[in-house]
């Protein structure tokens, strides 16, 4: 952690003409300022291999973070929804890519002012540290998913994970494709499109006519599969 909050100067900025001036969060001492980027579908923010003299906090839509294998598969390693921090690396380099799902918008803050960010304002320190604790959790997790789960138990944990972090209703709607939930999963789209329709099929879930809402009707037993 010490070395993400420590680093040398930046080599870019961002584009002007995607950032505008971010509402800053004002403490005696120094005020957060960050800008404000807005991303159209399928955007990129950053590439692996990028200096990462910037890190992000998403305010609306979603992010994937991913990276290419060597074989030329896709691996996404996680979603980044409103509230979100990514971005922050330990090294000096991005190790992955970072696209906007759809329409997004992103603050953008310099790295090498976290430190004094942190310093400044303890509610953003807060959301810091919170965010790298749950980084790690769900890279942990997401490590469990892809080692030891069946299709159904990873779709499973997948859906009740969204549920808990999107829906305040019955049912959610998802930012990603399927094909996005499959390289998250380490599953071929058709396994994911087949599992859903089985779950369906057993009452488990309901998959209206708008192929990314999904009700989850029976969560008691989402939850035994996800054990």
């Amino acid at each position: 952690m010490q070395t993400a909050l420590s680093t040398s100067g930046l080599s870019h900025a961002p584009s002007a003409t995607l950032l505008r001036e971010y509402p800053a969060a004002r403490t005696n001492e120094a005020p957060i300022l960050g800008t404000t980027r807005i991303l159209a579908k399928d955007e990129q923010i950053f590439t692996e291999g990028d200096r990462a003299a910037f890190f992000y906090k998403v305010v609306s839509g979603a992010v994937r973070t991913s990276k290419l294998l060597s074989d030329g598969r896709r691996q996404i390693d996680a979603f980044h929804l409103p509230g979100d921090i990514f971005g922050i690396e330990s090294g000096e380099e991005h190790r992955f890519t970072a696209e906007a799902l759809g329409s997004a918008t992103v603050v953008v803050y310099r790295r090498c002012s976290l430190e004094t960010l942190a310093c400044s304002d303890g509610a953003f320190a807060h959301q810091i540290v919170a965010a790298m604790m749950r980084s790690l959790e769900r890279a942990q997790d997401h490590m469990m998913l892809l080692g030891r789960k069946s299709a159904a138990e990873k779709i499973a944990t997948f859906l009740l994970d969204m549920d808990r972090r999107l829906s305040d209703r019955d049912h959610v709607d998802l930012p990603m494709s399927r094909t996005d939930i499959a390289d998250h999963l380490g599953l071929t789209i058709e396994t994911v499109s087949r599992s859903l329709t089985q779950m369906e099929r057993q009452g488990l879930i309901e998959l209206p006519s708008h192929r990314r809402t999904i009700v989850l009707a029976n969560r008691a037993a989402l939850r035994s599969l996800e054990a």
